[in-house]
């Protein structure tokens, strides 16, 4: 598939979406896909996603459909290959709910969000935890700053490529399908050291020779760069100026054609998460799906990794005509009780299509039931 076809597309879409803005609000409008949409999703979705008519309730069996499973909140409960947080909280999650693998939680899925066969997959919980050949390590900064060194599944490597197929059979003769893979592993990608960003590209590429063994629909990729984006510099001549930013999104922008057009190959569409750096801020990541002008780039935005109170549900409101594939319906206490309804409802009033990851992060509850407590207003709002 070309550039140019992608892009004629994808404006068309814009302008199809933008005529329609003018109606009513909180009316769905019927979607009209470009014949580059309408091959790709059907080349793609092993088990079409309903897209019923606005006018009449879905039905349980279609509600089901729209929401995906989410490995991170019951990290805790899983045999990993690294640390995912505090052993006390591994210990008793694993006491109160037991242990599982990776090729355990498709009927996980299943048992314990009644109907949902999709997976929303987090990129630090691949592969077999006992096998080292799988792993590749690397050194990175931490939140504090400081370099430390993981160990990350490797896609690429020979056994890993079995564990990829060991897990795609296992989500065959388990009817389910891995949705969208939460992925930390390609970073750098707006770095200004054109060596590091090749890097992060290439690793990238990796990850989405995987995910098409799985069929996953959407991949989240990391900007990479300050973990807090630069900020504009004060001029006593004129308006304040932001040139450090400017560099690392023209870097991030041409890294992100690289990795849309690599998943257009692979039927795999490239996603940015308001999640850290460049992407903590949503106007950024509408520039860089902008410039990109790709189908297989788009927005997955999360509806609690926001910096402030203000931007819960107005980005959301924003970054909803560039999300069609999934977004984590998350609850995150850190800033008063989210209302998980009105955010599905913002994404329903924008004509969106895709599915619903059940993302629970912090509050009142476990990982499983906060995950549980979700699903019930995703489908309630639905």
């Amino acid at each position: 598939m070309s550039s140019s076809v992608t892009r004629n597309n994808l404006d068309r879409r814009n302008f199809l979406r933008n005529a329609g803005g003018s109606l009513a609000a909180g009316m769905v409008l019927a979607s009209v896909p470009t014949d580059v949409e309408a091959q790709t999703a059907q080349a793609a979705t092993p088990e079409p996603i309903t897209n019923a008519s606005a006018f009449r309730p879905l039905t349980d069996a279609e509600k089901v459909q729209r929401i995906a499973s989410n490995s991170y909140p019951l990290r805790w409960i899983f045999k990993t290959h690294g640390n995912v947080g505090p052993k006390e909280t591994v210990t008793q999650m694993k006491a109160k709910y037991g242990e599982i693998t990776m090729f355990d939680f498709p009927e996980y899925t299943k048992k314990t969000f009644p109907g949902v066969t999709r997976m929303d997959i987090w990129s630090s919980l691949f592969g077999d935890h006992d096998d080292e050949s799988q792993y590749v390590k690397s050194t990175i900064t931490g939140y504090d700053g400081k370099p430390r060194t993981i160990s990350e599944f490797d896609p690429s490597s020979a056994s890993g490529k079995k564990w990829l197929d060991k897990m795609a059979n296992k989500l065959q003769t388990t009817g389910t399908h891995v949705h969208h893979i939460s992925n930390n592993a390609p970073r750098d990608l707006c770095d200004l050291d054109d060596a590091k960003r090749r890097a992060g590209i290439e690793v990238g590429k990796k990850w989405l020779d995987g995910a098409a063994v799985l069929g996953v629909k959407s991949m989240r990729v990391n900007s990479g760069g300050p973990r807090i984006a630069p900020t504009p510099v004060p001029n006593s001549t004129s308006y304040p100026t932001n040139d450090e930013l400017e560099k690392y999104l023209t870097a991030f922008i041409e890294s992100m054609k690289e990795l849309a057009d690599y998943g257009a190959q692979k039927n795999v569409k490239v996603t940015m998460e308001n999640h850290w750096g460049l992407t903590a801020n949503p106007i950024n990541i509408r520039i860089v799906i902008e410039e990109v002008n790709n189908v297989f780039c788009e927005a997955s935005p999360d509806f609690c990794n926001w910096e402030h109170k203000y931007l819960l549900y107005h980005a959301l409101n924003d970054l909803a005509p560039y999300a069609h594939t999934t977004v984590h319906a998350k609850f995150w206490n850190r800033m008063g009780k989210p209302d998980v309804q009105r955010n599905v409802r913002i994404m329903l009033n924008h004509n969106y299509t895709g599915v619903f990851a059940l993302e629970y992060e912090e509050g009142p509850w476990d990982g499983v039931e906060g995950a549980q407590y979700l699903y019930h207003e995703v489908m309630a709002a639905l």
